[in-house]
């Protein structure tokens, strides 16, 4: 397909007007005009675009790209070699942030929802990107914890008491623990997100909610996944995911 065509297609499905975000949504690195072949993935880090190079890709499609709010304009460094890396083998970089979070389809909320069996009936939180649900019957904390460690491969970090009973679940994909306040206003009985800071602790046992770090990077594996897919099908273009892992 033409790079021209995808990038106004993600750009509308995507709704990036919507958005004040700490980074550019949409295309930024130029590739070439014939996008046959897509890959996909969390982050724009070197080895995933060497993979991707690799792989033969026409266009890379990330969650997590360049040039966010306050970092060095100056292309240097790291930052280099990895535009380098895209523009030497004349490969588009299409990353998408918040609009991704939000989506109501393919986006990480709505993805990591699905795979944990959660049906989003409610949003909390800046734009409404957190998500939450009422449990028809309630499971304890631990019940919860292990078919989090099930579905993402990875035991969380979690806070309060595991033998606690959970009707009201709130989650929000990757460095969204900021959140956890507006999740405990909203009347959550556990917040499961991707990180967690020191104050998280004491707020969740004043409060008495429990709290779940699960991984920034696991939480949102999920929504680009689904975008490359849906793209696949749509334009019968290859798509590739590849998956660089990562503990935090």
């Amino acid at each position: 397909m033409d790079r021209i065509e995808l990038e106004l297609y993600l750009n509308d499905m995507l709704d990036i007007g919507r958005f004040k975000d700490y980074c550019p949504n949409g295309l930024q690195v130029e590739g070439r005009r014939r996008v046959d072949k897509i890959a996909t993935g969390v982050t724009a880090s070197l080895a995933f675009l060497e993979a991707a190079r690799e792989w033969g890709a026409d266009a890379v499609l990330v969650h997590h790209g360049y040039f966010w709010r306050n970092e060095s304009p100056q292309i240097t460094g790291r930052k280099y070699r990895r535009i380098k890396t895209l523009m030497d083998a004349d490969i588009s970089l299409f990353a998408y942030h918040l609009p991704l979070d939000d989506h109501p389809e393919v986006g990480n909320n709505a993805q990591l929802g699905a795979r944990l069996g959660l049906i989003g009936d409610a949003r909390f939180g800046a734009d409404g990107i957190g998500w939450m649900t009422t449990l028809p019957m309630p499971v304890t904390l631990a019940h919860f914890a292990a078919q989090v460690e099930q579905t993402l491969g990875r035991a969380p970090l979690l806070l309060g008491d595991a033998d606690a009973e959970l009707r009201r679940i709130a989650w929000c994909t990757g460095g969204a623990q900021g959140y956890f306040e507006a999740a405990i206003d909203a009347g959550a009985d556990v917040y499961l997100t991707g990180e967690i800071s020191e104050q998280i602790t004491h707020i969740a046992a004043e409060s008495g909610v429990a709290f779940l770090a699960a991984g920034h990077h696991a939480t949102e594996r999920y929504g680009v996944q689904a975008l490359g897919s849906h793209l696949s099908e749509r334009f019968d273009v290859e798509h590739l995911f590849i998956d660089i892992d990562n503990p935090v």
